[in-house]
């Protein structure tokens, strides 16, 4: 029987802002990946989806970023390594002494954005993420995609990979660009099938029509999309009725 976890992105808001609905979200999920404040939230909010989390019995996540406010860490960025293990670490620092302070911790990290694609291949910024992880605490795995470089560098820490429900795949496995039409699937039959299908077969149907080798121990519906608590729900009753175990990883 397969056995799945389901995460989503939450505390993106800032200030004023909000972005998302992180409470109904977290009635829904197995894990969450809390912003740590260098795309998106900031300290009150951090705590605020900790205590939920934490209240809920969710696991916690640190979603680390490119020092990117205002364009939410979807820019590339160029960091030197040194310099990028230290803002990794700052993040992960921040967010779980939140998370201790109301009684849990941070027990997995997902890098976030353009990041987290940048390391998908990058195997320089993949050590420096690597680097942080395994500095401040080693048990912690980092989520990523199948095939990504973390894989060949991640000595050290575990390695979890995951899927997305809600976006579309290149026939070589990779998510296609959101700069690219269609890259975000908003129709919630689709997303719910496709779930399914990653869970239950390991594939998915990428933009050509092809069936790739899809094989997750995550999948992550986006909270920053609209109606996204309704189709998390949708996915975790259809993963359900599948006979899928819905568990978090960490």
């Amino acid at each position: 029987m397969a056995v799945i976890d389901i995460n989503a992105d939450l505390g993106e808001g800032f200030g004023i802002w909000e972005l998302g609905d992180d409470i109904a979200l977290l009635d829904v999920l197995t894990s969450a990946n809390v912003a740590c404040g260098f795309h998106a939230g900031d300290p009150l909010i951090m705590r605020r989806v900790c205590a939920a989390a934490i209240e809920r019995g969710v696991t916690i996540g640190a979603q680390v970023s490119y020092r990117d406010l205002a364009g939410f860490g979807r820019r590339e960025m160029d960091v030197d390594a040194p310099e990028l293990t230290a803002e990794i670490l700052y993040q992960l620092a921040a967010l779980d002494g939140i998370a201790r302070a109301e009684g849990g911790r941070v027990a997995y990290v997902k890098p976030h954005g353009a990041l987290y694609n940048r390391i998908a291949r990058d195997p320089v910024q993949a050590r420096a993420v690597v680097a942080a992880v395994r500095t401040y605490d080693p048990s912690l795995p980092l989520l990523t995609l199948p095939g990504s470089a973390v894989h060949d560098v991640a000595e050290g820490i575990t390695v979890v990979t995951e899927a997305f429900a809600d976006r579309a795949y290149t026939p070589a496995g990779t998510l296609v660009s959101r700069r690219e039409p269609g890259a975000v699937i908003h129709d919630q039959g689709t997303v719910v099938s496709r779930a399914v299908q990653m869970a239950v077969d390991g594939t998915v149907v990428a933009v050509d029509g092809a069936k790739v080798p899809l094989r997750a121990r995550s999948i992550c519906v986006h909270g920053d999309t609209p109606g996204a608590a309704l189709l998390a729900r949708a996915v975790r009753s259809a993963l359900s009725e599948a006979g899928v175990t819905l568990e978090s990883f960490a």
